[in-house]
């Protein structure tokens, strides 16, 4: 069995298991590598650009090693080589938890109970909900639910395309990171500059993926390539822009304008705001819906990809092959004429 065919099967499978079993309660490998990346920034920590860099090298590099470590360790075994990429993908994929959050405030809100909501809205992004209203709470989750569409689920299947299971853990990491340490605070304005840059570049393929498909996917395929072309570079985050208007479009809302993050109040500019009206709460569900359709998509493209890339590899190798043989041929013959 190929390479492409055990990821195709694998990245199924682990998709599969997402979309069945969603995250364990307890245990998560993603949390496991949380608590050794903070142990590892105990040891590191100098408010100081080049340790940032040590910390964000020894914890991506060392996800990678494992992963290729554990790639190489069952390579022989074709059935374990595909349980090995669908464990790793579905660890590495959160589609499934992000999108049964979202829709647990939507209910709520869809109930009038808005300080469920607020209650609810930490476990999915970091607003402050006690400053929001019903609208601003969904407004919130349709925006989380882009652009985690891009970061837990189609990114990864992106990286798992391009590196199997070192490029699946590799990216998880690398998002994680910029998680915890990414963020522009006093303590991590220097330290997690290497974490966030390096998120910045390996997003890159997925965002704008995630942005292609959305607008395929959405109910305004026009709207959303309009928002993202005309908005897309208005937002500060080179990622979240491009997904977040294209979902603003696709969905015919208007994303982006005035949040608060732990206490910090940012003015960002308005996506999507000639065309879209604001968002209400019953649009969660059409969003939640639209990250899982965008989800199956990716699947299928970079599996596609893969086999594609494949084949030509394989193609380019007999070629190569078959010119040297016949180069090899030609000298032989000369040889012996002469």
């Amino acid at each position: 069995m190929g390479a492409d065919r055990v990821h195709a099967y694998g990245a199924a499978a682990g998709l599969l298991g997402d979309l069945l079993l969603g995250d364990p309660r307890r245990g998560h490998p993603v949390a496991v590598f949380g608590r050794a990346a903070a142990g590892v920034e105990r040891a590191l920590y100098r408010d100081h650009r080049g340790w940032g860099a040590l910390h964000t090298a020894v914890c991506a590099g060392g996800a990678v090693a494992l992963g290729a470590l554990a790639s190489r360790t069952v390579r022989s075994s074709p059935a374990v080589s595909v349980a090995l990429t669908g464990a790793a993908t579905w660890a590495v994929v959160g589609g499934t938890s992000l999108v049964r959050e979202a829709r647990a405030i939507g209910r709520a809100l869809e109930a009038g109970d808005v300080e469920a909501a607020r209650e609810r809205l930490p476990h999915l992004c970091g607003r402050d909900p006690q400053s929001l209203d019903a609208d601003g709470i969904a407004r919130a989750v349709v925006e989380s639910v882009a652009e985690n569409t891009s970061d837990a689920v189609v990114g990864a299947l992106v990286w798992g395309a391009v590196g199997g299971v070192p490029g699946l853990l590799g990216f998880r990491a690398v998002n994680t990171l910029d998680a915890m340490v990414g963020h522009r605070s006093p303590r991590y304005r220097r330290f997690g500059w290497a974490s966030a840059r390096l998120d910045d570049v390996a997003g890159w393929p997925g965002a704008r993926l995630t942005a292609v498909l959305a607008a395929l996917a959405g109910d305004d395929r026009r709207g959303a390539v309009r928002a993202w072309r005309a908005d897309a570079g208005k937002h500060p985050s080179p990622n979240a822009g491009p997904v977040e208007a294209s979902f603003a479009g696709a969905l015919g809302v208007r994303l982006g304008g005035t949040l608060s993050y732990g206490g910090r109040v940012e003015h960002r500019p308005v996506l999507n705001g000639a065309a879209g009206r604001a968002v209400v709460p019953g649009d969660i569900e059409r969003a939640a819906r639209l990250s899982r359709r965008v989800g199956l998509l990716a699947l299928g493209v970079t599996v596609a990809a893969r086999a594609v890339a494949a084949k030509a590899k394989a193609t380019s190798t007999v070629t190569v092959t078959s010119s040297t043989a016949r180069a090899t041929a030609t000298a032989g013959s000369k040889g012996r004429a002469s």
